[in-house]
């Protein structure tokens, strides 16, 4: 018997691994999405947010968020602890609870914390060109220690909107809406780029430098989405885990396709063209809808609330920029957006959850997501300021932030 226990734990372990490896891979995902959806004078100092926002976020998490997160005991602000705690012993496993743990805890540690830089991850492309580097780093201190895990407790930790029935498997809500509520606070502070809204309402696009590198990133982004899903089931070594695990990637899959199609002809009726950068967020939308609950749909469920998704980022990126909220990732409509979605869709498949607790979910950590960064972004305005200058967006974060450029001999002479 204790052979068999060590060798299920063993692999729940490898497993929860496995799955934490593919969500860090979509750091790169986000990177290149972003990097392609920016001017070439501003690719460096993005890439430079993305990689150093992984490292910020391991090391708060470390510190202190993960302790916050799995330590609420019901509270609404939770206690402050430190570091990761002790790991399971052999005994531990073999109590034959319940409750008995069935992967390490450095393992769950690990997970957890690539979905803290997911969530953060998704501020980067909304505030991107006209943010100054080390206030967007000192805000990934914050968000990734504090402001992501004290939500995250209420749910995932054990807390209160757990305690009301609040469902998100694999973080609609809790990661996804959380990230573009916090880019939706630091783009209303921050105001729009140069040049994106003329004097008269009109709205001006200001493209991208390399599409083929945003398409990367959503497959990257597609890809790793099967870790961020499927490990959200937590183990596979049994029948109806391994069934569970299965049904969960299929379901994500089409809701990728579903959103993809979806926002594809949307935009081709909407615009009488093809616009790759909406088809891409489409996909986008598409996998954080089905995110709330990729178990409980059927495959053709899961594709159509993907699809909705799709719809709904394209309509949110034109009303976002009604707004003149300038977001260049379309990043706060992808997840914030389809994000509610997803989160209040859960009621039409599984019958364990309801439209109220769902709502009460969104608005409790939308508000406090929203509300904690709106005075964050606030304080860092105040005492570093947030914003580059006029003159220093005309020659780029890149030059101004990182003293370089991805593209020298392409932006050389020209700004």
């Amino acid at each position: 018997m204790e052979d068999i226990v060590q060798i299920k734990y063993a692999l729940d372990t490898f497993y929860f691994l496995v799955c934490a490896v593919l969500v860090m891979w979509m750091a790169c995902g986000f990177a290149m999405l972003e990097a392609g959806l920016v001017r070439t004078k501003s690719t460096t100092e993005i890439l430079a947010k993305n990689i150093a926002l992984f490292a910020i976020a391991s090391v708060m998490y470390l510190l202190v968020g993960y302790y916050i997160m799995y330590s609420s005991d019901g509270a609404v602000f939770p206690s402050l602890g430190f570091l990761i705690g002790g790991e399971n012993s052999v005994a531990d496993a073999m109590t034959g609870a319940d409750d008995a743990p069935y992967y390490s805890n450095r393992a769950d540690f690990f997970f957890q914390i690539v979905f803290a830089g997911a969530c953060m991850s998704i501020v980067s492309g909304a505030v991107a060109e006209r943010m100054r580097l080390w206030a967007f780093l000192a805000f990934a201190v914050v968000m990734t220690g504090f402001i992501y895990p004290i939500q995250g407790a209420w749910s995932w930790g054990g807390g209160w909107l757990d305690g009301i029935g609040y469902s998100d498997y694999a973080g609609s809500g809790i990661v996804h809406m959380a990230g573009a509520a916090a880019a939706l606070a630091g783009v209303i502070l921050l105001g729009a780029r140069q040049g994106k809204y003329g004097p008269n309402g009109q709205i001006n696009a200001i493209p991208g430098s390399n599409l083929a590198l945003s398409t990367l990133g959503i497959f990257i982004l597609w890809m790793g989405w099967f870790g961020f899903n499927g490990g959200s089931e937590l183990k596979i070594s049994d029948i109806d885990s391994a069934n569970n695990v299965a049904q969960v990637m299929v379901n994500t899959n089409l809701a990728a396709a579903g959103g993809l199609i979806a926002a594809l002809i949307t935009s081709r009726i909407l615009f009488g063209k093809t616009d790759l950068t909406m088809v891409l967020n489409g996909a986008l939308a598409g996998l954080v809808s089905i995110t709330a609950d990729p178990l409980s749909p059927s495959a053709l469920s899961a594709m159509l609330i993907g699809a909705v998704g799709g719809v709904i980022v394209v309509f949110s990126v034109l009303a976002l920029d009604r707004l003149k909220l300038d977001d260049p990732a379309g990043a706060i409509s992808a997840h914030g957006s389809a994000g509610i979605w997803g989160v209040l869709a859960v009621p039409l498949t599984n019958a364990d959850a309801s439209f109220g607790s769902q709502l009460l979910g969104v608005i409790a950590i939308f508000g406090w997501v929203f509300l904690a960064s709106l005075v964050v972004w606030g304080i860092l305005k105040a005492v570093m300021g947030i914003r580059i200058t006029a003159e220093e967006e005309y020659v780029g974060v890149d030059l101004v932030e990182c003293g370089m450029e991805a593209y020298p001999e392409f932006t050389a002479g020209k700004k």
